[in-house]
């Protein structure tokens, strides 16, 4: 693999990195484990200080930082700088809530004798991060904040196409005052991947990413007996019940499905309708799309970026004739694409049935599935039919009725009347084959944690 930071508005190659050597790879773990046995003891309100620093960095200079998000993988300026304040506001999240996440717990225990139990957490040692390119702040940032407020130290395994991001964390932290080691971007090589979760130091992975790449992360590490955590895929169920506020959610609708270029793992994929109210929903939401204005990602005029690589854009491209060729049909919308740049022209599939071998697949990048279902019964029975489990939601005036419908959608995550959100503060992961394990909030930091229980018993105690 090449890492290059590649223009997607003009396709030009800007920079290029060279590969990390395994001389380099041996150092940087022996590095973060010599870190880590230090940090591990290191008093949570330095750690908390290092983070609340890094969190008034990212917002003191949140133009430059975002400026390198839109030249890296296309997001719009706007969008870039929303993830820069995003990335510091869960920077900030464990800055304030430090030691209190990872309390003792006194455990209750029947009889004197049996002594006093406590649990205590404890840090595994060095992680391996492996995190893709469409956020590429914010996904580091909800693996390290938590675990370096935990005592871990991190190796960051980035997307190839966006180095320079991936290397603006080595800069951040080392300017917020953590220990040199503690946290590393490494421009990793597939072939030495599996050798870096092999080595005894290396206690757990934490990967965002495809299926494909999930499957072969948590193969290695089953096979190391280390800890994985993995967040892939997603293809988001958005439902919309005969009593949705039409406009208010045609408008969501919109924007779920497109920001970031459609690019998310939690975008609304699959608009499934009421038949009451589809005709009304099509109608509005092609004028929608068609209102998106393509171009250059740091006008403040663009509201649909380039995707973020001609690579990414072709595989798209694909998969639409695939679904056209399973039976469904396609509709482009808006003004034409510009003709250079990795720009996909926004694109409708309708007459989509479990017949056709693309209804199961992700589409990621501005496509939208709109399905027509007989009723609510059929719309839960359809958001189920996928065999992703990440976010979904569900749009009703019935608040209450909005809650059942979402207790009964088999997903990670489920919002009533948004497209499913990130937030500092909310808990993020999915289920089937979105992945397993959680990031963000005390859910998060717990994944790479040791409870380890200490009994206490009087040697007086009576055997």
């Amino acid at each position: 693999m090449t890492y290059q930071t590649i223009n997607p508005f003009t396709n030009e190659v800007v920079s290029t990195f060279p590969n990390a050597t395994k001389d380099e790879v041996d150092n940087a773990i022996s590095a973060a484990h010599e870190a880590f046995l230090a940090w591990r003891d290191t008093p949570y309100t330095t750690r908390t200080a290092v983070l609340g620093k890094a969190a008034e960095l990212l917002r003191a200079e949140k133009r430059r930082y975002a400026e390198l998000l839109t030249l890296e993988m296309g997001k719009v300026i706007a969008e870039a700088e929303a993830e820069v304040d995003l990335s510091a506001d869960i920077l900030q999240y464990y800055a304030d809530h430090g030691a209190s996440l990872l309390e003792t717990i006194k455990v209750p225990v029947a009889l004197a004798a049996e002594g006093e139990v406590e649990i205590v957490s404890e840090p595994l040692g060095v992680l391996l991060s492996v995190e893709p390119w469409n956020f590429p702040y914010y996904q580091v940032v909800r693996v390290a904040a938590p675990q370096l407020l935990a005592g871990n130290t991190i190796l960051l395994k980035h997307a190839s196409n966006v180095p320079q991001a991936a290397a603006a964390f080595d800069d951040l932290f080392e300017r917020a005052g953590l220990p040199a080691g503690a946290f590393k971007n490494l421009y990793l090589p597939h072939d030495l991947t599996e050798y870096v979760i092999n080595d005894p130091r290396v206690r757990g992975v934490a990967l965002t990413g495809s299926e494909e790449a999930g499957a072969i992360i948590a193969g290695y590490a089953a096979k190391a007996v280390k800890k994985s955590t993995l967040e892939l895929g997603g293809s988001d169920a958005f439902v919309v019940l005969a009593d949705a506020d039409m406009d208010k959610t045609v408008e969501w609708a919109v924007f779920g499905r497109h920001w970031n270029a459609g690019q998310v793992c939690v975008s609304a994929k699959r608009m499934i309708v009421v038949d009451e109210v589809f005709d009304e929903f099509l109608a509005k939401y092609r004028h929608g799309v068609a209102a998106l204005t393509m171009g250059d990602p740091m006008d403040a005029a663009t509201t649909l970026a380039p995707m973020s690589s001609q690579g990414a854009a072709d595989t798209l491209a694909g998969q639409v004739e695939e679904a056209v060729a399973g039976g469904a049909t396609a509709e482009t919308l808006g003004e034409k694409a510009p003709t250079s740049g990795a720009f996909f022209q926004p694109t409708i599939l309708t007459g989509m049935n479990p017949t056709n071998p693309s209804y199961y697949e992700e589409f990621f990048g501005p496509v939208s599935i709109i399905i027509r279902v007989k009723d609510e019964a059929e719309a839960i029975a359809v958001a189920n039919d996928s065999p992703f489990g990440l976010g979904g939601s569900v749009f009703t005036a019935d608040t209450v009725r909005g809650e059942k419908v979402a207790r009964q959608i088999d997903t990670g995550m489920v919002y009533v009347n948004h497209p499913t959100m990130v937030k500092a503060d909310i808990p993020f992961g999915g289920v089937k084959h979105s992945g397993y394990g959680h990031e963000l909030t005390n859910l998060g930091i717990q994944e790479f944690i040791n409870k380890k229980v200490i009994d206490v018993v009087d040697i007086n105690a009576a055997f």
